[in-house]
């Protein structure tokens, strides 16, 4: 019996992960994919913004994949065959669309033959059914160079990618963007000489094609995911988990991406006022720069309380909202989810109240919660926020 192929769909924060997969997904020929979607932190945002159609859709919202080791992929993939033996659902692939944060190794450890040691029935069953076949990772030509300068996790992805896309590469259109896109390319080789790097605005680009069954070899891609491959094992076999791959009790579940990384959510009730949201967001982002690593929401609009906006924000850039035809589910709350690097969520969210009910702020108490390298900048853009609001 052939084994059912698993593909890991991975990048860095704001890489455009969920677009592909709603434009992957809008084939009829993927209508039998079951989709594991991984979000970071407690409030399950992702499911909303893939449109699904028939496809099978199983979500995890118990934090980063690669930090709960505990085998969460196993375990759903698991039920996924249960379901599918009971005839319940058909599939005859999964992909899992990790968050950005996700460090590949322990994915491909618990996924590959021979990585992983199987724990139970469960993971027997799994191993026996289930094989990897690939993992896509995509990099954002705005946003890429920074993210592998600044954050390990991204030049990972990259280095355990059999295929590699580009992304957001329409928004280049001058020629220093278009060297930039060159440059970049050689980073990535660099980075990783074995795999294919497509861009996912070409006339020639089959987003089909990255999901075909193959044979994914880690010894192909390098010293480097072989040693990481190892090195992994080590970590699991010594500290902060069990000898059935779950977490020890007190280990953090985001220790694996430092103590700096934050992530936390903004709801709320009421419709919003489309210039207070603009404001209260180029302001953070001008404030924070490379430290808001991400910004994903929905917010109600006051104006089109019908069509809700889809936020998105990466770093220091703030993207144009794209407007749905209706809302996904029964939730109508504005949610908006943060993951930062060193910025603690009480000034965010009571810049994001001033802003939105109109009251200046005290700016030197939501100041001095904020970490010291974007604490002045801060300090400056909410007190001019504060005087405008007062005016």
């Amino acid at each position: 019996m052939d084994k059912t192929p698993v593909f890991v769909l991975t990048g860095f924060l704001g890489a455009g992960k969920s677009t592909l997969l709603n434009r992957l997904l809008a084939d009829p020929a993927f209508c039998d994919t079951a989709v594991i979607i991984n979000e970071f932190g407690d409030v399950a945002l992702d499911h909303d913004l893939v449109r699904v159609g028939k496809t099978q859709i199983t979500r995890t919202t118990t934090g980063c994949l690669c930090c709960t080791i505990g085998s969460d992929v196993r375990s759903t993939l698991h039920e996924l065959h249960i379901l599918a033996t009971r005839g319940e659902i058909f599939f005859d692939r999964v992909i899992v669309e990790t968050t950005g944060l996700a460090d590949p190794a322990p994915l491909v450890n618990q996924l590959m033959p021979g990585g992983s040691p199987a724990f139970g029935l469960r993971d027997h069953l799994v191993a026996r059914n289930f094989e990897l076949a690939g993992v896509v990772t995509l990099v954002d030509i705005v946003t890429g160079e920074l993210s592998i300068e600044n954050h390990f996790e991204a030049a990972k992805q990259i280095a355990f990618a059999d295929r590699i896309v580009l992304t957001k590469s329409d928004l280049a259109r001058d020629p220093a963007s278009l060297r930039d896109i060159e440059s970049l390319r050689a980073r990535l080789a660099a980075l990783n000489p074995a795999a294919p790097i497509d861009n996912s605005h070409q006339a020639v680009f089959d987003p089909a094609a990255l999901f075909q069954r193959r044979v994914y070899a880690p010894a192909s891609l390098g010293d480097d995911v072989i040693g990481w491959l190892a090195l992994e094992e080590a970590i699991r076999g010594d500290g902060g988990h069990s000898s059935n791959g779950t977490a020890k009790p007190g280990a953090s579940p985001f220790a694996r991406h430092g103590g700096r990384i934050r992530t936390f959510a903004v709801t709320r009730e009421l419709p919003i006022g489309r210039d207070a949201f603009q404001a209260f967001l180029g302001l953070l982002s001008m404030s924070a720069g490379p430290r808001l690593l991400r910004v994903k929401g929905l917010v109600h609009d006051r104006d089109e309380p019908e069509r809700p906006r889809v936020i998105h924000a990466v770093q220091h850039v703030v993207y144009p909202p794209a407007i749905l035809d209706g809302w996904p589910s029964a939730d109508r709350h504005t949610r908006l989810v943060f993951i930062t690097d060193g910025i603690d969520p009480e000034p965010v969210r009571q810049l994001f109240e001033a802003a939105l009910d109109g009251k200046p702020i005290k700016a030197g108490r939501a100041l001095r919660q904020l970490a010291s390298a974007v604490a002045e900048t801060f300090r400056s853009g909410a007190t001019q926020l504060a005087r405008a609001l007062t005016n």
